[in-house]
């Protein structure tokens, strides 16, 4: 029998930046899947996944520079794709690289990724993302190798894939995921990437020439000794996935590995920046 799912439906004044950091707070509890408007998000979780007390470990919601309310109902079993096919618009980055999903019209660009992102995370539309697509479109891919670290839908190895990598390796730990990249994959023909479900203990004996770790500030602190591992002399290492007062601290862990800090980009309080080995 199908889940029900608890519906939250957040006010936020004003609604930017907290929407977007609201909602990847959201989805490292558990939640499933976000509708932005134009005051605030609601959110999805399955019953059976909510536990009493969740929201206080929602940082944000403590924040006084923001006023933040929520109403709560359960309803019945969703259908996720006409939920996001209402919500999702395409986005054009740099005017070069267009995301959209299969039902919206292709658009004049060099690099254009279709996706059904259903309840992964990665749809270009998060602060995140869109950095990490500009980082892809201004650096050069040609005949390397890639690891996509927490690809969500795929979306930075497709990308990587059309601009000329040659081995393509995408990991996420979330089965829906992984199963989600395989679709992607398959839709824009990049059947060259090789998908796996796991963490970084998949990453024991291998080297690429690029990483790209989209996640979040504890994982990428714990995990980054794997990455610098896997990672070739003269490689480059993109993190994102956690806030600008972060920066320093992730800075100086990759400076213990070696690591040297390259550049960044800022988005809504969000960074995403490039090492080399």
């Amino acid at each position: 029998m199908a889940s029900n799912y608890l519906e939250f439906i957040f006010k936020i004044a004003p609604v930017q930046p907290a929407s977007e950091i609201l909602i990847a707070e959201l989805g490292y509890l558990g939640f499933e899947s976000f509708v932005e408007n134009e005051d605030g998000v609601t959110a999805y979780i399955p019953v059976e996944e909510y536990e009493d007390g969740l929201l206080a470990n929602v940082h944000i919601l403590q924040s006084e520079e923001f006023e933040i309310t929520f109403s709560q109902s359960e309803i019945e079993q969703i259908n996720w794709n006409e939920e996001w096919e209402k919500n999702f618009n395409p986005i054009l980055v740099d005017d070069i690289c267009s995301v959209r999903a299969p039902f919206h019209p292709k658009p004049e660009a060099n690099f254009d990724i279709v996706i059904e992102p259903k309840m992964s995370f990665g749809t270009g539309h998060h602060a995140t993302t869109h950095m990490m697509i500009k980082h892809i479109l201004e650096n050069d891919w040609k005949g390397k190798s890639v690891l996509d670290m927490g690809c969500g839908t795929g979306v930075l190895a497709i990308l990587t894939a059309l601009k000329g990598a040659a081995r393509i390796d995408a990991i996420d730990i979330d089965n829906w995921c992984y199963i989600n990249t395989l679709e992607n994959i398959e839709r824009n023909n990049c059947e060259h990437i090789n998908v796996e479900e796991g963490g970084v203990e998949l990453l024991q004996g291998k080297k690429y020439d690029a990483i790209l770790a989209n996640i979040n500030r504890n994982i990428l602190l714990e995990d980054m000794p794997g990455y610098a591992d896997a990672l070739n002399e003269g490689g480059e290492i993109y993190f994102s996935g956690f806030y600008t007062e972060d920066l320093m601290i992730i800075k100086n862990a990759a400076a213990e590995l070696g690591l040297r800090y390259k550049s960044h980009l800022e988005r809504n309080n969000w960074v995403a920046v490039k090492f080399c080995f």
